[in-house]
């Protein structure tokens, strides 16, 4: 359905003697003043970021070891615990001496672990760990396995971290737990306080590459090894006392069965699995390893030694202390084991050392809950981008953070913190099945690495990965078992239910990619292109693909015999803008392709200050053209925005101006490709699904117009440096070397050759520049700095230099 606003002809009386051509792009306040949730979202989150001040922060390996590996030192700080609360009520006092070998094997699993990251980060040094290594060896498909383990892992490490953290806080103040009203329920208002905070403050767009997320692993590793050595001599030398159980302590058991009994064997197992949640966070740092400084793979080995060191100290440690103090777990969650051995350590004497420890203790478990917040969205954008989740999860909102990403995991973690009451305890089921599935699919995923590459010593490091794999799918299966009962059940279901969802909407990615881009058929039906005679009006094609829905509104624009058309593409991401350029080239468009700057990635409002500039020539009539394709109510509206229509609905405002959308039917060509494909197999017989994208190899030997300018959306012309001309002072023609922001550049046929031409800016005014002979020149982009020198021409138009000498400057650094 097509979407026309009424429009006056040129030279109408509208009203009191106002006539249409009286209107002018100065007649748009309201459409240009800021809407209230804009203000509020400024207000709240402060001004937007632009593209360019988006960096990435190299870190150092002692910042590295204390940034990523927050979240696998931390989990320390429970693995213990978790174990007791298994072996106490079933042994009672035998727990306290069962800890150890189960200790042992989960020391084993720490090992075997970390050895095969090592492998990981060798050969994959890019960020992505278990996701990529499944999508490089088993195929993107297989990948999605690794996918969603790694989504509930970030997920539930949320949840657990938070409710751990805030039992660390009780635990240091158990008057917390009195409150009137909200004493029983202390776990989840602090839980859900701190990951309104975590989510708040990455909406903001914070960084974990900072010295304040380092500090935390360094002084929960120090305050905890302290009292580990401490209670060490104190029990070579006067002892350690038992702690003193008081009321809520899980009973203890008096269990007589033999240690091989099934019931003995099933304890074990439950409590093995539980200690198990020690080993997460472990792959923490092959998530980030492109965040390392060079050499990566070497550095990233290196820290992940170190982990994998302290966590294993950490762990044996604790559970000694637990051992010798009999430290046991509460039913609330509070007093913590770690909490009970740290009073027993420190005594009377030195109490203070009790709120230090604990103190360290909720700040690493926050600080690596907080790391899910960088983590989730990333892998999600990174999972949406192969088109096996929604695309809209790619998307980075007003401070460059992937804003959809970062509320989807809040919300998710908020469900689950209230279902089980912050209790770690009701949220380990949902935690080991995703993050040892993680673990496994990297170990054999490896394994076949090595296996077909054969690289020196590759039958060692096969045995390392293969072992981890079939050490840590045994977890998985240990814990869907013992387990099932208390939560497992949920993830056993929803893990291949997800896995089933992101293959379908994959499917359904390319599908429509098929219908939209089969441009091979399009071209055989012929687009004419001869240039109509055109009447006076001004239409603008807002494009951002170069498909069968593109040329469809390009055909429809064509029919409006405008004076001038051009196609304009908002560029907020520069890959995908260098695709659009080199497709609408090979696809041989013969009308200009201009690709506006916009830097704060605010479609709306771009859009309509490029309208109300077109509209502010006198006696000037702008039309835009949006092509929308149409898709399944449901489904369509999951996996697709309603760009088209937000734009048409603020541009359509602006005075003598006209949105029209031309919609192209997504499901009813999927229909005919479907029942093309089932003709296909059914003539064939062999009953193959024909899967992917139907593209053309041609290319076309034409050269399309192609224009990019920055109509100030954010990023302001730079001032010209000392010893640079500025552009306004250009009045009379002569040699000068000027100095800008490229705002603009359009590639023009010129009969038998073509013309490069860009507009640069800079505070004082602009300047063309004309390459005779080029179609592209690598680096000039929106957004670039540039530098010229050379003859400058003064026309009607404003100051312009004929193939000069250019030179690329560096960005401005982000004040």
């Amino acid at each position: 359905m097509r979407n026309h606003l009424p429009q006056a002809p040129q030279g109408t009386q509208l009203a009191e003697g106002i006539h249409a051509d009286e209107f002018t792009g100065a007649d748009v306040p309201d459409v240009l003043s800021e809407t209230f949730g804009y203000k509020l979202k400024r207000k709240l989150l402060g001004p937007p970021l632009v593209n360019e001040q988006m960096s990435e922060q190299r870190l150092s390996k002692p910042l590295a070891l204390g940034v990523l590996s927050s979240d696998g030192i931390s989990s320390a700080a429970y693995g213990t615990e978790e174990m007791l609360i298994e072996l106490v009520p079933i042994v009672g006092v035998a727990a306290f001496t069962l800890i150890l070998p189960v200790t042992l094997v989960i020391l084993a699993g720490v090992a075997l672990v970390v050895l095969s990251y090592r492998e990981v980060v060798s050969v994959y040094t890019r960020a992505g760990g278990s996701y990529v290594v499944a999508r490089e060896n088993f195929g993107p498909r297989v990948a999605q396995v690794a996918a969603v383990a790694l989504l509930i892992d970030y997920t539930v490490t949320v949840a657990v971290q938070v409710a751990a953290g805030s039992a660390a806080i009780v635990s240091a103040f158990p008057q917390l737990a009195n409150t009137p009203v909200i004493g029983p329920y202390i776990l989840i208002v602090i839980s859900v306080i701190a990951v309104a905070i975590m989510c708040y403050g990455n909406l903001r767009g914070i960084r974990e590459a900072g010295r304040a997320f380092a500090l935390p692993t360094y002084l929960f590793s120090v305050s905890v090894g302290l009292t580990i050595i401490i209670g060490l001599i104190r029990e070579v030398t006067v002892g350690l006392p038992h702690v003193t159980v008081q009321a809520g302590a899980y009973q203890l058991g008096h269990s007589t069965a033999g240690l091989f009994s099934f019931a003995m064997i099933y304890m074990l197992a439950r409590s093995f699995a539980n200690g198990g949640s020690s080993l997460t966070g472990i792959e923490a740092v092959s998530n980030a390893v492109s965040a390392l400084r060079p050499p990566e793979g070497r550095n990233a080995r290196q820290i992940l030694v170190t982990q994998g060191s302290i966590v294993a100290f950490l762990i044996g440690g604790i559970s000694w202390l637990s051992h010798v103090t009999h430290a046991i777990p509460y039913e609330a969650g509070y007093p913590t084991v770690l909490a009970q051995e740290a009073n027993a350590v420190f005594g009377s004497s030195a109490h203070f050392m009790y709120f230090v420890v604990q103190a360290a203790t909720a700040l690493i478990l926050f600080t690596g809950g907080n790391t899910s917040f960088s983590g989730f969205p990333f892998l999600a954008s990174f999972v949406a981008g192969d088109s096996f989740l929604p695309r809209w999860l790619t998307k980075r909102g007003h401070r460059l953070a992937l804003s959809n990403g970062i509320i989807v995991l809040t919300v998710v973690s908020l469900i689950l913190l209230v279902a089980t009451k912050a209790q770690v305890n009701g949220l380990v089921p949902f935690y080991a099945i995703g993050v040892f599935t993680g673990f496994s699919i990297a170990g054999f995923g490896m394994a076949r690495y090595h296996k077909r590459v054969k690289e020196t010593g590759w039958r060692r490091r096969l045995v390392i990965n293969r072992t981890a794999a079939i050490y840590t799918a045994i977890v998985v299966v240990i814990f869907a078992v013992v387990k099932f009962t208390e939560g497992a059940w949920v993830i056993v279901i929803i893990f291949p239910t997800l896995v089933f969802l992101l293959i379908r909407l994959n499917r359904e990615y390319r599908m429509e990619a098929e219908v939209l881009e089969n441009i091979g058929d399009r071209r055989a039906a012929g687009i004419p292109a001869r240039q109509p005679n055109y009447s006076r009006r001004v239409v603008l094609i807002f494009v951002d693909s170069v498909d069968l829905a593109t040329f469809a509104a390009i055909r429809y624009a064509r029919g409006l015999r405008p004076t001038s058309m051009r196609a304009v593409h908002f560029v907020i991401d520069s890959a995908q803008a260098e695709t659009l350029r080199e497709d609408w080239v090979r696809f041989g468009q013969d009308i200009p392709l201009e690709m506006i700057d916009t830097p704060d990635r605010r479609l709306l409002r771009a859009a309509v200050e490029l309208v109300s500039h077109e509209a502010a020539q006198k006696s000037t009539n702008v039309t835009v053209v949006l092509p929308r394709r149409s898709y399944s109510p449901l489904l369509g509206r999951l996996l697709h925005d309603r760009t088209a229509d937000k734009i048409a609905a603020v541009v359509s405002q602006v005075p003598n101006s006209a949105a029209t959308i031309i919609p192209f039917d997504v499901p009813s060509r999927v229909q005919v490709l479907h029942a093309r494909q089932a003709a296909r197999v059914a003539a064939d017989g062999d009953g193959a699904e024909r899967a992917g994208s139907v593209r053309t190899k041609e290319k076309s030997a034409t050269t399309a117009p192609a224009a990019v300018r920055q109509d100030g959306n954010g990023a302001q012309p730079p001032a010209p440096p000392a010893g640079v001309t500025p552009i306004g002072a250009l009045t009379a023609p002569g040699k000068a070397i000027v100095e800008g922001r490229v705002r603009s550049v359009e590639i023009r046929p010129v009969e038998q050759n073509c013309v490069f031409e860009c507009t640069v800016a800079d505070a004082t005014g602009e300047l063309t520049a004309m390459f005779y002979g080029r179609t592209h020149i690598p680096g000039v982009e929106p957004g670039a700095r540039l530098r010229l020198q050379g003859k400058v021409s003064v026309r009607e138009d404003g100051p312009v230099m004929i193939n000069p000498a250019y030179q690329l400057v560096a960005r401005e650094s982000a004040d």
